[in-house]
This record gives structure tokens, sequence and C-alpha cells, in this order.
């Protein structure tokens, strides 16, 4: 029996899509898989019941049975928290995941640890994450998110210095196409002469950093106008209709699954966006299509976002989104897995594992 702790620096790094993608190549392995969430800061009680999104995913994904409240060792919930911080609570924490622990590894060959949003979490009850590394006796694979060159090589120094002996290495996960050599031949040669190892460096993906036309509808507070059933479509780039219509048809054509951003009150641009690789129109300012508008729309079965805000403020908002969202379409999940299968060196993963 082995474990593999999956974590990295910052959120919104990779880490469930990493999981899933190590996961699966375990599973065509011909491993058995179990996999759990030591110590969850998102988990939520509904009705009660806890709900953590990331870990409920890849139990589906995955075709895992556990019940959701093993697979979160430790859910730190509001109410748990404030019942922490008030003296109200005497549960041993590290009783509780070992439980979890237990039942989440009976009958496999290796459990997937994911781990938090930073190496920061789980102190307020004593389980950060080398910890949960020494209890549950799981070498940690670290993720890190490029941002620079600089950036890169200081959050891998700083995952070796804070895990120490028991890091197996870092996927460096995000990277330009421009920065791919540097990274792959400076980097992490230089990282190797520290004592870190590279398993793999992961291009930046335009699918991966897609948003869904659902996720931009929420983002934006906005109203879906037609074809709510194109929740699901991914839109890939940002394009703002703000020019001519003489130019609006050329200046569309250059990219595909986009969406338009454009004033309500100009149809003439709406028009050129629904006719072109379009996966959803947004209509600034509160302004409401004209029919010959709506109607297109509805014909080529291209959505209509109705925002209050006005243009630059929509735009704003969505690039900020760009690149941030939790992967949950299988879609991405397909290239993610594929990307992991093309750069990660599972054969040294492996090896380390000594699976």
């Amino acid at each position: 029996m082995a474990n593999l702790y999956i974590t990295s620096t910052e959120t919104v790094s990779g880490k469930t899509a990493l999981c899933l993608g190590v996961a699966q190549r375990m599973q065509r392995d011909g491993f058995s898989i179990g996999y759990m969430k030591p110590v969850s800061t998102t988990a939520r009680r509904i009705q009660g019941k806890i709900v953590d999104e990331d870990a409920g995913f890849v139990r589906e994904t995955l075709g895992l049975t556990d019940p959701l409240d093993t697979m979160v060792g430790v859910a730190l919930t509001p109410e748990l928290v404030e019942e922490i911080l008030t003296g109200q609570c005497r549960m041993n924490f590290e009783q509780t995941l070992t439980t979890a622990y237990e039942k989440v590894s009976a009958g496999r060959d290796i459990v997937i640890l994911e781990g938090g949003g930073s190496l920061r979490e789980g102190y307020i009850v004593d389980l950060p994450t080398p910890r949960v590394s020494s209890l549950l006796k799981a070498p940690e694979l670290g993720i890190i998110r490029y941002q620079s060159n600089l950036q890169v090589v200081d959050d891998a120094l700083a995952s070796q210095k804070r895990l120490g002996d028991s890091l197996l290495g870092v996927v460096i996960n995000v990277v330009p196409k421009l920065h791919m050599e540097f990274v792959q031949e400076k980097v992490v040669k230089s990282l190797a002469a520290r004592g870190v190892k590279t398993l793999g460096v992961l291009p930046q993906d335009r699918l991966l950093m897609s948003i869904s036309v659902g996720e931009l509808t929420a983002v934006l507070n906005g109203q879906v106008l037609c074809c709510p059933d194109k929740q699901q479509e991914l839109v890939e780039h940002l394009m703002v209709g703000a020019m001519s219509v003489d130019s609006a048809l050329t200046y569309f054509r250059r990219k595909p699954n986009k969406a338009v951003i454009t004033g309500g009150d100009r149809s003439d641009i709406q028009l050129a966006a629904l006719e072109t690789a379009s996966k959803c129109v947004v209509l600034t300012g509160d302004l409401r299509p004209n029919s010959r508008v709506l109607t297109r729309s509805q014909e080529l079965r291209i959505p209509l976002l109705l925002a209050r805000e006005d243009t630059l403020t929509v735009v704003d908002k969505i690039e900020r989104l760009l690149g941030r969202v939790r992967i949950r379409e299988h879609a991405k999940i397909a290239r993610a897995s594929e990307l992991a299968q093309e750069h990660i060196d599972f054969d040294a993963l492996w090896a380390q594992l000594r699976l």
C-alpha cells in the first residue's frame, strides 16, 4: 500500500486536475485507487451531510463508492471553526483523520490525498501538510502554477524547505508556450542542482483556462435571454465589439469559441458576432436586444446574456475569472488527463512510490 499527497503553494494551481490525471493513469495501470481530502477548508454541512465539491467531483469521475463523509477527513466548516475558536470543540482531529483514512485505504493499492489551498492550511487543528504527511506516511508531490521563472523557483524551494525529504518532487503547471523551453531546460536543471526533482512541466492550455457560459452568467449576475440549455458551452476567448460593423465580421472570425461583449444597443455588432464561431454574446448596459437579434440567436442556438454593468466593467470581471475557475467539465478533465500523460514522468513517480 502506498500514499501520495498532492499539495500546492497557492489556490487554483491545478491540484484536483492533477489528482485525477494521476489517479486515472493508476487505474489504467491496474491499481486500486482511494482518494481523500485530509483537511478541507471548503467543505460545508448541508442538511447534516458534509459537502465538498472537489471531493464529490473526484468521487464521481473515478467511480469511487466511499461515502463523502469518509473522503473528507476533517471538514473545517464555518460552524466547526467557530466551535474551535470559542473553545467548545472537543474533537480529536488526528483520530478523526486516521479513522477516515483507514476506511478509505482498506483494500486499496494506493490512496491519493489532496492538500488544501496552500501549505499554510491546517494549523488551526494541528494538521498542516507536514504533519498529515508524517501521520499517514504520505510523501508529497507539489504542484506549482507558473507566473514567472523567479516565482517558480522560489515556490519550489519554499516547498522543499517546508516539507523536507518527504517531498518527492514538483510539477510546474500552466507554463506559457513561449516559456516552455526555458523552463524545461534551465529552470528544471536549476531546481535539480538544489535538490528538487521536477516530475513534469505542463503547458498552458486554452481549453483548461476556459469558462462555461453558466459561470459567465453567474459572475456577471446576468440574465440568460435564450438557449439556457447551452450553459455548459466553454468560452476560450473574449472579444469586445466596439468597432464599426464593416470590420466586425473580419475581426470576430479571428478567434473561435469566444464570448463577444458589446453594448446592448449595438444590434449590428450582435448580429455579426452571431454569424461567427461564438459561444455566447454578452449585452452590456442592461439594454435588451431587438427582436431580430433574439430570433437569430435562437436559430443559431447561441445564448444571449444580459449584464447590468458597462462593457469595461464586464470585461474586467470576466478577465479576472479566466484561468482561475475549478475544473468541473468532462471535456476539461479529458484534456487535463491527456496533458498529464504527455508531460509527467510516471515511471519516475511510480519508482519513488515503489509501485
